[in-house]
């Protein structure tokens, strides 16, 4: 059958090419498998080298073309091909995630069983044996280099290398559906950050890395946080959360810090659901409804992440925010929660000319459109309130920070220096904690102790 691992005892390597050609032609849902650089390489290597009588000099740059492919996104062959398989995003890994494996269609179980079959026929072409076949169409003296590195673990480490064993990869259907039904697809699978931008959604390969160790303070704000985030991961009725407070201390950074405590690897997060933090600018808040339709029914849970927030009069973005607040006859989707944070009590700038007068003839309830203004906070079901710091929490932090950062000086000294720090600089706040602690660690590291940094 075409769809079986084709014997290569035998047969030239001009049949075997053509056959896996035939074999990638025929890939029902899988297609964009091959679709990314990488792919796209090794298929026109394979079309270089079909022919007994193929020029050598193409044959050499389309292998070259491959080489660089897998070398820029250094992985091999077949873990490219398996981590492919992974985050591919099709009718098939869709419906896995909402449908139990029985309720599938049975066509689409065929297609998929046929799919793994054919990659399976792919993975085996390995880079050695195509270097083997440029050696022979080239007739060159030895073959060219073989592009390699040791095998790491992938994206889905234990379904992952379960594939890699299985001899016959069409067996898999159930527990590959039962992968993405835990694990989802395509970039929600691929990437924990995100962010939506010009209308699609974007991974963010380097999130921030900040952990919710590094931040001391307003321990109570945390932990209503973190619980409410549990909510979410447990599959509970989540609030939307506002983090309202002064500048720099670390509303942002707590919001951050929650995709590395609850991330895949953590042993609560993957028995509760994966959590992914995707950021929203305030520009493209009016996308908003539209980006939670997006979210609903896939299996992860998602925090749309909206920084310093606030609004104009009549601002479309405000009506968009509203809509996923307090809802419409849409149902709530329960994997999509808002944090914003937010320097301002009051998220709707208002001005005294705005307050309604007795002579105020354009508005006859004048009075409630204000103080709509200035309830929308309230739409929130929990608002965590940062004051500024004090001074005696500022220097806690500093001294956590500067203790994870094994800086080796007197605490009277880093006190003395933090707060002289502090009065020049931005006042008391955890991020000025933060940057005085990057600042005297640079310092201590090229200059020395004996450096006087109290004079910056």
């Amino acid at each position: 059958m075409d769809n079986q691992a084709m014997p290569m005892a035998n047969t030239s390597s001009y049949t075997k090419v053509q056959y896996l050609q035939r074999q990638a032609a025929s890939l029902l849902l899988y297609q964009s498998v091959l679709q990314g650089e990488v792919g796209m390489a090794f298929l026109e290597l394979l079309q270089a080298i079909r022919y007994t009588d193929a020029d050598a000099r193409g044959c050499l740059q389309a292998y070259g073309s491959y080489f660089h492919a897998l070398a820029a996104k250094n992985q091999n062959w077949e873990d490219y091909l398996v981590t492919q398989l992974l985050f591919c995003d099709n009718p098939f890994t869709k419906l896995a995630q909402v449908q139990e494996f029985k309720d599938l269609p049975p066509a689409i179980v065929a297609a998929v069983r046929h799919d793994l079959e054919v990659l399976q026929s792919l993975y085996r072409c390995s880079s050695a044996s195509l270097s083997e076949w440029i050696q022979g169409v080239a007739h060159m003296p030895i073959s060219p280099v073989v592009w390699y590195k040791e095998q790491e673990l992938l994206g889905g480490e234990t379904f992952a290398t379960y594939l890699q064993e299985l001899d016959n990869w069409g067996d898999a259907v159930e527990e590959l559906a039962a992968y993405y039904r835990q694990c989802g697809s395509g970039l929600f699978a691929e990437y924990r950050a995100l962010r939506w931008q010009a209308g699609q959604f974007i991974g963010i390969r380097y999130s921030d890395p900040i952990k919710l160790s590094a931040l001391v303070g307003y321990e109570s704000q945390k932990d209503a946080l973190l619980k409410n985030t549990e909510f979410l991961l447990s599959g509970e009725m989540a609030l939307h959360v506002l983090l309202y407070g002064s500048r720099g201390s670390g509303k942002s950074s707590l919001v951050k810090s929650l995709l590395n405590e609850y991330s895949d690897v953590s042993g609560k997060a993957k028995a509760q659901g994966s959590l992914r933090l995707l950021e929203v600018a305030k520009s493209d808040l009016k996308d908003l409804p539209e980006i939670v339709e997006h979210l609903r029914g896939v299996s992860q849970k998602f925090i749309i992440f909206v920084d310093d927030l606030s609004f104009e009069e009549d601002d479309d973005a405000f009506k968009a925010l509203k809509v996923v607040l307090e809802g419409n006859l849409t149902a709530r989707s329960q994997n999509v929660v808002v944090y914003a944070t937010s320097n301002r009590r009051h998220l709707i700038r208002e001005f005294f000319v705005d307050r309604p007068t007795p002579k105020d003839n354009d508005e006859i309830h004048a009075w409630d459109t204000m103080q709509e203004k200035l309830s929308f906070s309230d739409r929130f079901g929990l608002t965590l309130t940062f004051e500024p710091a004090d001074q005696k929490t500022y220097l806690k932090i500093v001294q956590h920070l500067a203790t994870q950062a094994e800086i080796n000086i007197t605490q009277e000294n880093l006190e003395f220096q933090a707060l002289q720090w502090a009065t020049r600089h931005n006042g008391r706040s955890g991020r000025t904690a933060r940057q005085f602690v990057d600042f005297i660690k640079a310092d201590l590291k090229l200059f020395g102790a004996n450096n006087n940094t109290s004079n910056i």
